[in-house]
């Protein structure tokens, strides 16, 4: 994991770039990453390059190497744990690395509420998440005060947009010089298709 916030805050705008490129095209190869970056934005850097800039942010855990299971094949829902205190020092760390671990937690997070710990996780069907339930109290029961639980029935977005990207390029000379590079990219590419156009209207009269 990164050492300090400051790792992460600390990543360029180019870097940035090819971060972008990857979640964009998850399984383009190297190769094709630095054409892309070549052509695009005027980024020149050898594939090995690119690809040691890759592993370094994965190694700074920037970003993760994940295969997305389509979220229709799950049933999800929101679990909401409140601590018992009296058991809380000798009980919460082998309840955190049970939820850590598990295949069906998808996130979990600490909130600012009396449920402190919350997590989203997933399951085939709904007989699934009771016995999953069963389980988990019987092993950490001693630790809740209180457990709710939420039935999310549809998932409207589960991906990551290229736009939040974007906004961090905005933030420095260096990155919006990126993004009006494929601005003006975009406006020519939409010209040349106009003026074809034009030229096929000509010779269809």
């Amino acid at each position: 994991m990164p050492s300090s916030i400051d790792e992460i805050d600390d990543i360029s705008p180019r870097d940035i770039v090819i971060l972008k490129l990857r979640v964009e095209h998850p399984t383009a190869s190297v190769r094709a990453l630095r054409d892309i970056l070549e052509e695009e934005y005027d980024i020149s850097l050898s594939h090995n390059r690119v690809n040691d800039i890759l592993r370094e942010l994965s190694e700074q855990n920037i970003f993760r190497k994940a295969v997305l299971l389509n979220e229709d094949f799950f049933e999800h829902y929101l679990f909401q744990i409140a601590f018992h205190y009296p058991n809380f020092e000798d009980r919460w760390e082998e309840c955190y690395d049970d939820l850590m671990n598990d295949p069906h937690v998808l996130m979990f997070f600490n909130a600012d509420d009396y449920h402190q710990w919350q997590f989203i996780a997933r399951f085939r069907k709904s007989e699934n998440k009771e016995e999953w339930k069963r389980n988990f109290f019987k092993k950490h029961g001693d630790l809740i005060a209180q457990f709710d639980s939420s039935s999310l029935p549809e998932v409207h977005k589960f991906r990551s947009d290229m736009e939040v990207l974007e906004h961090l390029l905005t933030e420095t000379e260096e990155g919006r010089k990126y993004l009006d590079k494929t601005a003006h990219q975009s406006a020519d590419e939409k010209t040349e298709k106009d003026d074809a156009k034009v030229v096929l209207d000509r010779g269809n009269k």
